[in-house]
């Protein structure tokens, strides 16, 4: 059975991914760590769209969670004909006064299991001589960005790799797209690590989007077999300027634009 596969698609973007591929009638592999969420949307899925969902339960911040998601497709007889790489989190702050542990299961879940599914589904996707990978990255993955430092460079890995990827994909007929949203307005910064001073400093009138906006894109990015995709016409502008500019000083101007809003609201110690 060809089937999409979502990571992280129990809220947000994800959630929002899903159902553009369910309205388009692709048969679901839904991954993420809330089974409660993950079942009501499986069932609204199939119900709504007469498709076929399912989903594992696995937290991809730990290391042995993307062989247990493809060894639930073989058992499950699914043929992964589309990979949609999205889960991913961030953090905001000082990098040596986060918590380590933290950030290095940041890295595990946006760049060591991403790089792991996509080892495990391409070499099925060869074989086959068809498919596509779709790498979720970010804005951010264009510039340095301190006071999110681990973030920024888990995502500029993905770009990396993604663009890297693509070019050894296409004699076999495989697409593989880096999609880069902006800020959404989804649960991305109410978590621990991003639900601080800092991270509002990050935020603050910044151009945002829904999740229903982002997937809307993603969409029509697939269904045109682009290798490379920002989300939101402001954002592809400001991807294009940044190009344009040394790395070193956008981080400069960066880092005093966020000391500056942080000294507008209180002290820095």
């Amino acid at each position: 059975m060809k089937t999409t596969l979502i990571t992280g698609a129990s809220d947000g973007i994800g959630k929002a991914i899903a159902i553009e591929f369910a309205i388009k009638k692709h048969n679901l592999f839904l991954v993420a760590r809330n089974e409660s969420k993950l079942a009501t949307l499986r069932n609204e899925l199939q119900s709504k769209y007469g498709i076929t969902a399912q989903y594992v339960v696995a937290d991809l911040s730990k290391p042995e969670a993307a062989k247990l998601i493809y060894e639930t497709t073989l058992k499950l007889g699914l043929s992964v004909d589309v990979l949609v790489n999205n889960a991913g989190r961030g953090s905001s702050g000082e990098f040596y006064k986060n918590d380590l542990a933290g950030e290095l299961e940041m890295i595990q879940l946006n760049d060591s299991s991403l790089v792991a599914l996509c080892h495990y589904f391409l070499k099925d996707m060869i074989a086959r001589k068809s498919g596509t990978v779709i790498n979720v990255a970010s804005m951010i993955a264009f510039i340095p960005s301190p006071y999110m430092a681990v973030y920024a460079g888990s995502k500029h890995f993905v770009k990396a790799f993604t663009y890297s990827l693509a070019e050894e994909c296409k004699p076999y007929n495989i697409n593989v797209m880096l999609f880069s949203p902006g800020l959404t307005s989804s649960n991305f910064m109410n978590t621990n690590e991003n639900n601080n001073d800092w991270g509002k400093a990050v935020t603050k009138n910044a151009n945002t989007q829904t999740p229903e906006q982002v997937a809307a894109e993603l969409m029509t990015a697939f269904e045109n077999k682009k290798s490379f995709w920002v989300s939101g016409r402001k954002n592809r502008i400001s991807q294009k300027i940044v190009g344009l500019l040394p790395q070193r000083f956008i981080a400069k101007t960066m880092g005093k634009q966020k000391r500056k809003q942080m000294e507008q609201n209180s002290p820095i110690h």
